[in-house]
């Protein structure tokens, strides 16, 4: 059954407290809608997908469930709830609001193995924290808690007979941490849940929600003069890290890591936990994001997003499955100040907005969980972006307009318009990062954004936030503050410094956006080191095939394709005559020596250029490692000139025009020459 077919779907986001709604500016602010009804939901199952090898770093192993569990299409080991009982839920007309009272119990269920002895799931029972409660804990059957659920991500259908929960994290609670005398792995993201639930009618009614007309970007704004349009415009409102898995080998997974104390250089997953929010504006500007400086869009009236499941066909406003997509990175500044990206996820494809928090319209109003409303947020929880069913390459993307190429993806091979097993193990389209990088000192940052079609400011699409990571049994990541809106390179270098040696441009054309920033150190002895960081957020010169529109589908030739959506393939820098040049470097946060750039100093400039590919496919430069959207690169020389303006060039990598991008920041300067010295002192003219 697919709930987002059907007309009538509601997301209920379980995740975070709602905030009261925002009125359009004319009338103010508005009190939260009263709820409506009380309801009660009952049987069905509840599903897992235990992350095993986080649990195994602490000795713990889930056992098999019991009878009548069973394996769904999506991975999950469903064990039955029974008939008993329910829990009761409180809706207004547009949403779900909180828990009010009951439990639910397991027909059975999981025994887990552990250190300090059995922890059984048998018969255990799901209970409301508090009678508004927005979170389950999970006690086992002698009323002991064990974990509890959070991240909920709900869509009542059929006619308000069902509740879907699509996904769910499952963490430790305090008391289990402390049983097993592990008290820092509690909150910990240990499964991915979801749960089927049956809505018990009313005097034969079931819940109604009122639904709302979206308003799509670029739809004129009604009754305003100028005139004036919708626009998109995503905040990310927060989000955290988390460590998910390690292994001492991969590809070829298997084992537990030993930290730092480099027996191996293993393989360590760390994922986030992220919530953005659409913008609140409807005529008058307001903070999205209060507190931060880049927290209020310029964007005067919101626009709905869409955001439609993968393979739910040709829906508006763009004639197909539109939605948005998440990504994250992980970066190192060392003790000589200079940057690197150390670690870079795959896309999470998103496939149902929470909608919590949300203003009346004017729009969908967050009525239902295929389109984002104004000031609606929405939480993908750490479980579910660990998820491997809804996670893909970056290359199957063209990040600029957020298109996804589903024809010959690994979702769809075949290009039958068909969802298939995406081969995907724990460790495949994750952010993973060495060992040796985590504990080689310096400043770390993590990254999170979410890449939204027509958004108007990709940069409060992304935060960042400072991380430390410790091992004990296992790696754990502390994550820091503040958490800043807008990408790492600007922490590293502010686009507004006025420090003469640093400078942050961007590059920003229909193709996509790159910030350039550079940093210059005196070392003392007549030599400075220029260090150029270039990071390529969405910019792709894509060669597709195909449309983007689904209705064309049924001409395989016009199913999309993206047969490449490759960057930069060389970087120089200006070198004026008479300047020589030292410690050439390049670093693209991979340990991989075999795909590195080439630099050299010739012909007036400084050059590195990407690996040349000798076997390309069909329609792709023959290039290896090209600098693609998602990812910073780091350019490193000495020079024995100070800096001045200089204009950067960086190549693209597909044939077109331009052929190059360039911007002025920072180079060595033309070496001063005293005529008096050229002559031998000897006068002229």
């Amino acid at each position: 059954m697919n709930l987002q077919s059907r007309s009538f779907v509601l997301a209920l986001a379980v995740a975070t407290a709602f905030a009261a709604p925002l009125a359009s500016a004319a009338s103010g602010p508005q009190p939260q809608p009263v709820v409506q009804q009380t309801w009660t939901a009952l049987g069905g199952d509840i599903g897992f997908i235990w992350n095993v090898e986080l649990l195994r770093d602490y000795g713990i192993a889930p056992g098999g469930a019991s009878e009548g569990a069973s394996t769904d299409s999506r991975g999950f080991v469903s064990v039955p709830l029974r008939d008993q009982g329910g829990l009761s839920f409180a809706v207004t007309t547009t949403n779900f609001d909180h828990f009010t009272s009951g439990r639910l119990a397991l027909r059975g269920g999981f025994r887990l193995t552990s250190p300090v002895g059995e922890i059984s799931l048998v018969d255990a029972v799901l209970v409301p924290r508090g009678t508004k409660s927005q979170m389950l804990d999970v006690v086992d059957a002698s009323g002991n808690t064990l974990f509890y659920l959070d991240r909920l991500m709900y869509a009542i259908g059929e006619g308000g007979r069902s509740i879907d929960v699509q996904t769910m994290d499952l963490r430790v609670h305090a008391d289990l941490a402390q049983r097993l005398g592990k008290p820092e792995i509690t909150d910990w993201v240990v499964a991915q849940m979801r749960m089927s639930l049956d809505v018990v009618a009313q005097n034969g009614n079931y819940i109604e929600i009122v639904q709302g007309e979206p308003v799509w970007p670029g739809t004129i704004v009604p009754g305003v003069t100028p005139e004036a349009r919708f626009q998109a415009d995503v905040f990310m409102l927060s989000f955290q890290g988390q460590y998910s898995r390690c292994t001492p080998t991969w590809p070829a997974a298997g084992g537990s890591c030993d930290g730092p104390s480099a027996t191996t250089d293993g393989y360590a997953v760390f994922t986030p936990s992220s919530t953005l929010r659409n913008n609140v504006n409807n005529g008058v500007a307001e903070a999205t994001v209060a507190g931060d400086p880049n927290g209020t869009s310029s964007a005067m009236y919101t626009a709905d997003i869409a955001w439609y499941r993968k393979f739910t066909g040709a829906r508006p406003p763009y004639d197909n499955d539109q939605h948005p997509n998440l990504i994250w990175n992980i970066y190192r500044i060392d003790a000589n100040n200079r940057i690197e990206q150390i670690g870079r996820s795959g896309v999470k494809h998103a496939f149902v907005t929470t909608n919590s928090g949300c203003s009346s319209g004017p729009g969908s109003g967050g009525s239902t969980g295929a389109i984002l409303g104004r000031s609606c947020s929405d939480t993908y929880g750490t479980g579910n972006n660990d998820s491997s069913g809804d996670l893909g390459p970056r290359n199957e993307i063209i990040p600029a307009t957020g298109e996804w190429g589903r024809c010959g993806s690994i979702f769809d091979p075949n290009c039958d318009l068909s969802a298939d097993p995406n081969g995907n193990t724990s460790y495949s389209q994750r952010l993973i990062t060495r060992e040796s990088q985590i504990t080689a000192g310096g400043t770390y940052y993590m990254e999170s954004w979410y890449l939204v079609r027509e958004d108007i400011n990709i940069y409060n699409t992304m935060a960042s936030r400072p991380v430390t990571f410790n091992f004990g049994s296992s790696w754990s990541l502390t994550n820091g503050t503040p958490q800043l809106l807008g990408p790492v390179i600007n922490r590293w270098v502010s686009p507004t410094t006025a420090n003469p040696n640093e400078k942050n441009v961007e590059i920003a054309s229909p193709e996509g956006h790159t910030r350039v920033a550079v940093k210059v150190v005196d070392l003392g002895d007549g030599t400075w080191r220029y260090d150029y960081a270039v990071m390529n957020f969405d910019f792709a010169r894509a060669v597709t095939q195909g449309t983007g529109k689904y209705s064309d589908d049924s001409d395989p030739a016009q199913r999309f394709r993206v047969i490449h959506n490759f960057g930069f393939d060389s970087f120089s820098v200006p070198l004026p005559a008479g300047v020589t040049t030292s410690a050439i470097e390049f670093n693209d946060g991979e340990l991989d020596d075999t795909n590195n750039w080439t630099g050299v100093a010739e012909n007036g400039a400084v050059t590195w250029t990407a690996p040349a590919n000798p076997s390309p496919p069909a329609l792709t430069p023959a290039v290896l490692n090209p600098l693609n959207w998602g990812t910073m690169f780091r350019f490193s020389f000495i020079a024995n000139q100070a800096p001045t303006a200089g204009d950067i060039d960086l190549h693209v990598a597909q044939t077109g025009k331009p052929s190059s991008y360039t911007a002025t920041v920072l180079a060595p300067s033309v070496p001063f020459v005293d005529e008096i010295f050229v002559h031998d002192f000897e006068p002229q003219g």
